[in-house]
């Protein structure tokens, strides 16, 4: 399986990628980043905060942008340069979340891409916005002997 190159990328392209956060995708997930805010693990903790429930960790979130990237949009072979983000509401277990990215702006020379990155819920609420550069795979010539 082989990514887009810049080349191969247009302006407007998207991908996406959903799925709903159960209770072990968060108790995982604080499992391998060590992050036990009792706003996401504690539920009578939680009750006390605005939300008044435990809210998904937001890079859970960044984490599904990730995968379209590394999966589709450039895909394989494509190298993560940078992401910036918003967190706009929080995310709860039970939640459906579609990551989408879509190329913004393209530089060939450079063999850098932007795009939209974003989040939205199963109501079409948007949880997260923002945008990463990547570096697609480059196309590689074939040596002839």
């Amino acid at each position: 399986m082989k990514g887009k190159t810049c080349k191969e990328m247009n302006i407007g392209d998207k991908a996406e990628f959903s799925k709903s956060i159960t209770e072990a995708d968060l108790i995982m997930f604080a499992g391998i980043t060590g992050d036990m805010n009792p706003v996401h693990i504690n539920q009578e903790f939680a009750k006390t905060t605005i939300f008044g429930k435990r809210i998904v960790h937001g890079i859970l979130s960044i984490g599904f942008i990730s995968n379209v990237l590394g999966t589709q949009l450039p895909g394989p072979g494509g190298v993560y340069i940078n992401q910036t983000c918003q967190f706009l509401k929080p995310v709860y277990i039970g939640d459906t979340i579609t990551a989408t990215v879509e190329v913004i702006n393209k530089d060939e020379g450079l063999n850098r891409v932007w795009l939209r990155t974003y989040c939205t819920n199963q109501n079409d609420q948007m949880v997260v916005d923002g945008e990463a550069v990547m570096m697609p795979r480059k196309e590689v010539e074939e040596k002839t002997a």
